[in-house]
């Protein structure tokens, strides 16, 4: 098991985090084995939407205009 997600990146929680859900989809866990990986999972889960919601901040910071800050939807074209 993952001692520390603090200090993993978003692609190493990522990573860490779809081993995770392919061990409980094979199914080949006993219960308290598979409560123990979803509870990891939910703290990668955690640490991968931190990362996420940092950068959003920061994105938002970048596009300030002198008229404030203007924020917009990034979307794919």
């Amino acid at each position: 098991m993952i001692e520390n997600t603090e200090n993993m990146t978003f692609e190493e929680s990522l990573k860490a985090l779809e081993q995770l859900v392919n061990e409980l989809e094979s199914g080949n866990s006993d219960l308290d084995k598979a409560l123990e990986i979803y509870e990891q999972a939910m703290l990668l889960r955690d640490r991968c939407k931190k990362i996420l919601d940092d950068c959003d901040r920061r994105v938002q910071k970048m596009i300030e205009t002198s008229e404030g800050i203007k924020k917009e939807d990034f979307t794919a074209e």
